[in-house]
């Protein structure tokens, strides 16, 4: 077989695109999807220059992209969080996105949309970025506070909501007589179908991540995680569902079990890359002919999403007794659209239920409301008139113990890592461990120690176990290249916490002060200066002088040891 290098050529382009759109969106302060599909837009065949070949292979792999996106949200839903503000996100959520299909429905008679086409396109504008959204929250310090609490839970919520509604748009067809006990029947079918599989999942899954975690082999608990999550969304797809409805079930289905952060970990290099191939695969689907000639559309859109939604999230949040400061503030936070509309909007011109029009106006309609969006969140509380304040901000009560006092990070919990540990319980002193050997986890876990599984040389593990927060962190990982990690993405997480770290040779430790460890410890040289110690104890010798030779061993053997 000869590879296509036509194909290869194409790929070259994609992520050239990602990399000079995601670099200039980066550079100019701006979420990184928005630079994206711009840099798809540059490789489309509808615009000048350098063009990919075929779009419908980028197509199947950008699939791929959803999937894995859908299979980290899935990991990455969190209860608690819709918990700290349920009624809000639980009943405000969906009467939000009614609400916004209402809307559709009302304007589009003026259009002249059909009834099927304004749900659709009702639907695409009722859910936000909740990437894009916690981006901004994050970046300005207030994710915590109230209104982003809220923010976050009702875009937990919507992405809820997008699962179903993958399901339910290309079943509407044509609005006949008996559709709706159709689609009905269609969905009790497949929940029949996929009880079973989901009660023999959970019972199954975490046995299986239990052994393959047991080996501590970095790719095969990748190939495993990979396999669940492609593998549930094909099941869903046989059965007539949507493939992002399965991949969020197995990321649901795996959440509940300590492993969910290591899988968070592993997937997320190669989500990202299958997520920025889906993004600039959608911006080189966009025809800015069609966009220009459509504009009125593009407008209507713009102005559903900005002004309508604005309304309908500033009384819905009203309704549930929020102050009106937060109500607005949620309400401009919520004002986008972002990458579940693209899911939405294509699921629909799959189905042949909308046309190329709605399409490209969507995507277009995207990127401006995420830009005025960017500005809207940045400048909104200014606008508004109110400063931020302890109003503003969840009561300590709701914080998570790591975010209301300093302290420790154990990472590794071998035999150095436990007589640590047990020192620091000892003296009442609050720790996190990370570890990679599942039974120790589940014994930590059974003695009520807090603990995340996993490597702790992953970000995504470290901010988990309250890296940003610590005071303290101990580094008692075996291996020196596990220990580099550690200590350099420690060090970027949380520049002034202390760091201590072991290490077996002088070129070792180099490193890791290099990389930012506080204290480096070589076990070697403790041990000589501990019988050194004993032995002129001993003899009774001034402890003066024992004190100032072991400074000077200390010093010789650290410079001895290769």
């Amino acid at each position: 077989m000869v590879a296509d290098p036509l194909f290869f050529r194409d790929v070259a382009y994609v992520f050239l695109a990602a990399l000079l759109g995601g670099g200039l969106a980066w550079f100019l302060r701006q979420p990184l999807i928005v630079g994206y599909v711009v840099g798809g837009i540059l490789i489309s065949p509808f615009t000048p220059g350098p063009s990919v070949s075929d779009l419908h292979h980028f197509e199947v792999l950008a699939e791929i992209g959803v999937v894995l996106l859908m299979f980290s949200i899935g990991l990455e839903f969190s209860l608690s969080n819709l918990l700290r503000v349920k009624w809000v996100a639980l009943i405000g959520g969906p009467l939000g996105i009614f609400l916004s299909i209402g809307l559709s429905l009302l304007v589009g008679p003026f259009l002249g949309w059909s009834v099927l086409k304004a749900i659709v396109v009702g639907a695409v504008i009722s859910v936000a970025s909740t990437m894009v959204l916690a981006r901004l929250l994050l970046d300005r310090g207030e994710l915590h506070s109230r209104h982003g609490q809220v923010m976050i839970g009702i875009t937990l919520v919507e992405d809820l909501a997008v699962v179903v509604l993958t399901v339910l748009l290309p079943s509407l067809g044509p609005l006949e007589p008996g559709r709706f006990s159709q689609i009905g029947l269609a969905l009790l079918k497949s929940a029949l179908i996929l009880a079973p599989f989901a009660y023999l999942a959970s019972k199954a899954v975490p046995a299986l991540l239990t052994r393959v975690a047991r080996t501590q082999n970095q790719e095969l608990f990748l190939l495993v995680a990979l396999g669940l999550g492609l593998g549930t969304a094909a099941l869903t797809q046989a059965v007539g569902l949507s493939l992002a409805l399965g991949a969020f079930l197995a990321g649901l289905i795996i959440s509940g079990s300590e492993y969910a952060h290591e899988t968070v970990a592993r997937l997320l290099s190669l989500r990202d890359a299958f997520v920025a191939l889906f993004f600039v695969t959608i911006g080189a689907l966009i025809d800015p002919s069609s966009v220009f000639q459509n504009w009125h559309l593009l407008a209507v859109m713009i102005g559903l999403v900005v002004v309508g939604k604005f309304l309908i999230w500033t009384g819905v949040v009203r309704l549930f007794r929020y102050p009106l400061r937060t109500a607005l503030l949620v309400a401009l936070g919520l004002t986008q659209i972002g990458e579940f509309s693209f899911v939405l909007v294509e699921v629909s011109r799959s189905a042949g239920i909308i046309g190329m029009d709605v399409y490209n106006a969507t995507l277009a309609a995207s990127l401006f409301t995420i830009l005025l969006n960017t500005q809207l969140i940045r400048y909104g509380s200014h606008w508004i008139g109110s400063k931020r304040g302890p109003q503003g901000q969840i009561s300590d009560a709701t914080m998570d113990a790591a975010t209301l006092s300093p302290h420790a990070i154990l990472c590794g919990f071998g035999r150095v890592g436990s007589a640590v540990g047990e020192a620091l319980k000892t003296f009442g002193i609050p720790f996190t461990v990370i570890e990679r050997d599942p039974d120790i986890v589940q014994d930590l876990r059974e003695r009520g120690i807090a603990c995340v599984f996993g490597d702790a040389a992953h970000r995504q593990l470290l901010l988990q176990a309250g890296a940003r927060q610590a005071a303290l962190v101990i580094v008692a990982l075996p291996g020196i290249e596990s220990a580099r990690l550690a200590v350099r993405t420690i060090r970027t997480i949380n520049p002034e916490a202390v760091i201590l770290a072991r290490a077996h040779g002088r070129t070792e430790a180099e490193d890791l002060r290099k990389l930012g460890a506080t204290e480096v410890i070589q076990p070697e040289v403790e041990a000589a200066a501990t019988l050194i110690r004993h032995a002129l104890n001993r003899l009774s010798l001034p402890k003066e002088n024992v004190l100032s030779y072991l400074e000077r061993y200390r010093d010789a053997r650290s410079q001895e040891l290769p």
